[in-house]
């Protein structure tokens, strides 16, 4: 294997060590008395108080799913935004002849990034049908007082 693999054991190692040492060191020096406060579970910064399968409310799930949807709905816009509009120009041969320098590799008719030009406004007609689905349950969910909490 050789050497070319020992900074990214090193790190391993490092990794390890600072994990277990952390460990070691909380229970070494940390204290040892215990309470009936710290014993207790904690839930979010809520004492724990009654029973833990109560119900919930029904709008606490609709707002999950909302922000879910939303959420998602900006994991496939903003790679889109960047991927349609940073399309480079198209290096020609005579460019990449004059521009040339020494030892660097030529590239020869190749789009540097991006959704090639002829595909954009189909892939915007998407988009657009995307966000208008988007929109509709929106507006659904705002009709059906989703967003009023009471």
């Amino acid at each position: 294997m050789g050497t070319e693999f020992t900074p990214i054991f090193l790190l391993i190692l490092v990794g390890i060590s600072v994990a277990v040492g952390m460990t070691a060191a909380s229970a070494i020096l940390g204290p040892k008395r215990k309470t009936a406060v710290k014993q207790m579970p904690y839930e979010s910064g809520m004492d724990p108080i009654g029973d833990a399968r109560q119900r919930f409310d029904v709008r606490y799930y609709l707002v999950a799913i909302v922000f879910l949807l939303f959420d998602v709905e900006l994991l496939f816009l903003y790679p889109w935004a960047v991927a349609q509009w940073s399309a480079g120009p198209t290096v020609t041969a005579a460019a990449a002849v004059s521009d040339a320098k020494v030892g660097a590799p030529a590239v020869l008719g190749t789009v540097l990034a991006g959704i090639p030009p002829e595909f954009r406004n189909l892939v915007f007609g998407e988009i657009l049908v995307f966000v208008v689905i988007l929109a509709a349950g929106f507006a659904y969910a705002w009709r059906k007082g989703v967003f009023e909490w009471r």
